[in-house]
This record gives C-alpha cells, structure tokens and sequence, in this order.
C-alpha cells in the first residue's frame, strides 16, 4: 500500500490477525489480514509447510483461534513429527479440538480432466472441517498439489479466483503455501495477483553459506515492511529479525557501569561508560582486546548483571583458560548463570544467520551487557553495505533494549584506522584504541580513547600492561623523542631518577657548604661579640678605678687639710638680733 506522506487514522486500519511468529507481526504491523488470504511462496526448503504450521499452533495457543491444516503432500503422521522438532504438538492440539488435521491424497497421474472441473468437493470437505472445530485459521499446503493434473489454464484460474473468494466470503484467515517459480512469484502467475498479502521466502546460497530471507511483497489495505528479512528456523520456531533500521528514539541513561579496570575509568571520567552504550575497542593482533572483553564481563557479572558473550576466535574453555592466567575467573560466573558464552566460526552461517541468532540468543538470555569479539569476523562473511547494515541493526536493537555492548575490531596491521572503522565507528557512542609500538628491539602496547560521546575523557596515551595480577595502564613518556614504552620508558624513568638523585645530592652538598658558612660566620659573631664583652667589661673596670681613685684624692686631701689644720675650726655661738627678731649663728 502506497502512502501520500501521512499515516491513516487509527479507524482507518485493516483488522489483523496476529501470527505468533517473533518478528513477522512486527514487519506487517499487527500480523496477517484478518478475513482474508495470504499466500506464502518460496521454492523448496525454504520453511513454507513450517511457516503455516506455526500460525495455526500459535493461533490455537496464544489467542485461541482454532485451526485448519489441509494437506496435499504429508500425511497427518508426517506433519506431526515434522513439527514436533519446533516443540509443537500437534497431535494434542488435534485431541483438544484445536486443530483439525485433514489430509487429501491427490494422485496427478489418475486424474484425468473431463467436462467442468470444479473445486466443489474440496469445498464440502473443507468447510466441514472448519465447521466441526469452529476454525478461525485455515491453512491449504500446497497448491501445485491441488491442480497437478489440470491443464486446461482458464479454469485453472477461474477455479484459484473462486477458492480464493470462498475463503473470503466463509471469513477465515487463511494462509496458503505456493511453489515459487521461474519468472514469476508462483508456478501459474496468478496466485500473486488474487491473494491480498503475498509473502515471499528464500532460501539462498552465497559462497557455500545458506541463508534464508523473507519479504513482504505486498499488503492490501496496510503499511508493511518492504526489505528482507533474514529468518532463522530454530527448536522454537521461526524468529524473523524485523529490525532494519529504527528510528533514533530510543530511550538513554545517565547511569554509568565500570569498565573493570580503574585506570580505565580514570580515564572516563572515573566513572566508566553510560548503560545503554556501544563501544568499540580497535587493534591489531595480540594487543589484549579480548583480555579487555574479559575484564568487562567480570565485572558486570560480579555486579549480578547478566553477560553474553559472543565469540567468533575462540571456544569459552580457552578463554577462560587463558584469562585465568591473569586473574580472572570467568568459570563460577558462567556456572552461577551471569555469564553465558556463544561461540561458533564465522564461516557457519550467513551474515545474516548470525545476526538472526545473536539476536534468538539475546532475547532468550535477557542479558544487560554484550560482548562480541570480534566483530570484524562477521564482517568478512558479506559487502560494505551489507556489514553496515547489520551493524546497525545490532546497535539499533541492543539500544533499544538499553544493553551495554563492547565490539572488538580486528584492525590489520599497516592499515589505516579511518578505513577500517570506517563502517562501525560512527555507529559507536565511544571508541577505545589499542596500538602496538615499536622501538629499542621490542613491541609494547598503548591505549587510548578515541571518542566518549557525553563524558569527559583524556586524551592522554596509557602504556596497556598484562601481567598475572591483570590490567594495568601507566603513564607513557612523552618527551622530544615522541612516546617512549617498555623498557625504554623504564630506562628513561631511571635516568630521571638518577637526575633527580643527582640533583639532591647537589642540593644537600651546598646545604652543608652553606651550614659550614654559616657556623663560620656565627663563630666569628661569637668572637667579636667576646671580644665586645672583654672591652666593655675593662673599660668598666678602668671607669671604677677612675671612681675610686677620685674618691680616695678627695679623701685624702680633706684628711690632709685637717691635719695641716689650715682651716679654722667654727664654733656656732647663737645670739638673737635685737633689731630683726631673729636668731644670728
């Protein structure tokens, strides 16, 4: 259906019937038009029989709509046990009346078509069918088998319109598997063109890796997805991936994980990154990528998140093995069921199978955190544009399930980084770097963050260390003759200790010079200010010498005077002045 550029109102909708099948109700908004024919079509193996199955099982035990299966080419026991490896069971559903097994053995080779042919037995058998049970779904598998025998094109295809309007008019939806042929979408070309949904399934062969596809290719009445589809075919059912690219709505959080190792964090704020967020960690081979993916399992999972980890290089036992080597002990994180491990080559399946998969396994285990190392494994299995879109499917969807996940890039030695990442780095919310350098006769590894969307972050180069006690990022030397690391960063580091040593030394050689000068300095203080006391003390010996000499002179010359007797001695007579009154000595 064509739109002008707005959506119909809500009253306007065609009435569906939804399928039960994960994902194809999404692609068709709702499921399949209700009332009325769908015809499934694809070539052989592509999953049509299994396809209808799964809608009369799901109608009959999801939304309680009995159900039809009239067969031209299995028998009731045959479609049974075909069935039962999805996990449905038809032959209890058939017990409880909620479906109604019906098969018609046609045989081409006893037909024989003479006057008017007709489809009015199917009809009479058919409606009893749906009568008995009260059916809601119909499912006629397949048509090739109904009209082998008939040759004759104009009733052929006066008899398709009239089984196709007998559908409609007895008000069931129905869901009817063709064969696909050569140039047009069925063997008789016209089966397309009477059905009101047409659903197309594929099951194609690119480079010895199969894959399965599914497409809308038309919709009376409704807005449908017109992409394909992958589909994966599992012990579950049929799980379509429906996402293709969603709309940029999808909800954020300011929550921040850690990374599992503080430096790192440091790094990030010291906080680690946002929840919800996708991050790529780029290198080049044996730079620690997955030891990094380890450390950031370890700690959601110790933090009772659930962690998946897909892995396309190695088996879970040797990772776990060899992250044991430095400490981490994934193992009791996977028994406790915090950490699940899926693992399997690239070359297994088709990009898209993996994508199906990934996200079968995703919704199955419910995890908060992803890890997939690397993604550039799944990247070689198809095109530029083909790996794009599937990485933005994966983002899309982990997003919209607020899933924090860490790709691992495998980035080839010699090549440059912006055209490597081109296709996932702006996809990414944050981009971690590691590198290997080279110098003084050894390789050594840094990192860096590239990009961190919405946090603060530095900029700074790390030296990137694995040892047994785990990760550890330290300060790189950058001076004149660029980043130093290694031992070349150890050696430069002792240089600029001895420096520093030496220049104590020197500090603490001029301290005591400067303590000797100053003793000096205070002795010869000591002696003049002796020498200042001696002085003052003998000029205040020589100042009471003086004294005493005077003293004795003046003594000496009273005592002399008396002797020499040469002042008269003065006898005080008192006698009063008659005149004044007063007394004269």
């Amino acid at each position: 259906m064509k739109t002008n550029g707005h959506k119909p109102s809500p009253a306007a909708h065609l009435p569906k019937c939804p399928t039960g099948i994960q994902g194809l109700d999404e692609i068709t908004d709702g499921g399949l038009p209700r009332g009325r024919p769908t015809l499934v079509c694809g070539g052989a193996g592509c999953g049509k029989t299994l396809l209808a199955a799964e809608f009369l099982v799901r109608g009959a035990v999801q939304f309680d709509e009995p159900g039809v299966f009239m067969a031209f080419e299995e028998t009731e026991k045959e479609l049974t046990a075909n069935v039962a490896s999805l996990g449905f069971d038809l032959a209890g559903l058939v017990r409880r009346k909620k479906i109604s097994l019906d098969y018609v053995h046609i045989e081409p080779g006893e037909m024989q078509e003479s006057g008017e042919y007709d489809l009015e037995g199917l009809f009479v058998r058919l409606n009893h069918a749906i009568d008995s049970i009260g059916a809601k779904r119909v499912v006629l598998d397949t048509l090739e088998a109904l009209f082998a025998g008939l040759r004759n094109e104009a009733i052929l295809r006066s008899e398709l319109r009239r089984l196709f309007r007998w559908l409609k008019d007895k008000g069931v939806t129905a869901v009817i598997t063709a064969e696909r042929g050569r140039e047009q979408l069925t063997r008789h070309g016209l089966e397309e063109y009477v059905s009101d949904c047409v659903i197309l399934l594929d099951h194609r062969v690119n480079d010895q890796i199969a894959t399965r596809h599914l497409r809308v290719v038309k919709y009376r009445g409704a807005l449908h997805g017109t992409n394909e589809f992958p589909f994966l075919i599992g012990d579950e059912g049929i799980s379509v991936l429906p996402i293709t690219s969603l709309g940029l709505n999808h909800k954020i959080s300011s929550e921040r994980i850690s990374t599992g190792i503080p430096r790192l964090d440091a790094m990030l704020g010291g906080r680690g990154f946002f929840r919800g967020s996708s991050i790529l960690l780029t290198g080049t081979p044996g730079t620690g990528k997955t030891i990094v993916a380890a450390n950031f399992a370890q700690a959601a999972a110790l933090r009772g998140e659930r962690t998946l980890f897909f892995s396309f290089e190695e088996s879970p036992n040797q990772i776990i093995r060899n992250t044991l080597s430095i400490g981490l002990r994934l193992e009791p994180l996977v028994k406790r069921g915090l950490l699940r491990f899926h693992a399997a080559r690239p070359s297994l399946y088709g990009l898209e199978m993996h994508l199906a998969t990934m996200f079968k396994e995703i919704a199955t285990f419910q995890p908060r955190v992803v890890i997939i190392d690397p993604i550039t494994s799944l990247m070689d299995a198809g095109t530029a544009s083909e790996c794009r879109a599937m990485v933005t499917r994966l983002v899309d969807y982990l997003k919209a399930g607020q899933v924090t996940t860490l790709f691992t890039s495998l980035t080839q030695a010699g090549h440059a980084l912006q055209q490597s990442e081109a296709s996932m780095s702006s996809l990414m919310d944050s981009w971690l770097l590691l590198q290997d350098t080279e110098g003084n006769g050894e390789r050594n590894r840094v990192l860096y963050v590239l990009k961190a969307r919405g946090m603060a972050h530095s900029n700074q180069i790390r030296e990137f260390l694995i040892s047994d006690r785990g990760i550890d990022l330290v300060d790189a030397y950058i001076g004149a003759s660029g980043v130093l690391t290694g031992s070349a960063r150890a050696a430069q580091g002792a240089l600029e200790k001895a420096a520093v040593l030496a220049t104590q030394q020197e500090a603490a050689r001029r301290k005591r010079e400067l303590e000797r000068k100053r003793e000096a300095i205070e002795r010869q203080i000591s002696g003049l200010r002796s020498d200042h006391e001696s002085e003052t003390m003998e000029l205040r010996r020589i100042d009471e010498q003086v004294g005493t000499s005077t003293l004795m002179l003046t003594t000496e010359r009273t005592a002399s005077g008396i002797l020499r007797q040469a002042d008269a001695k003065v006898t005080t007579n008192t006698r009063r002045d008659p005149r004044q009154g007063r007394k004269i000595s």
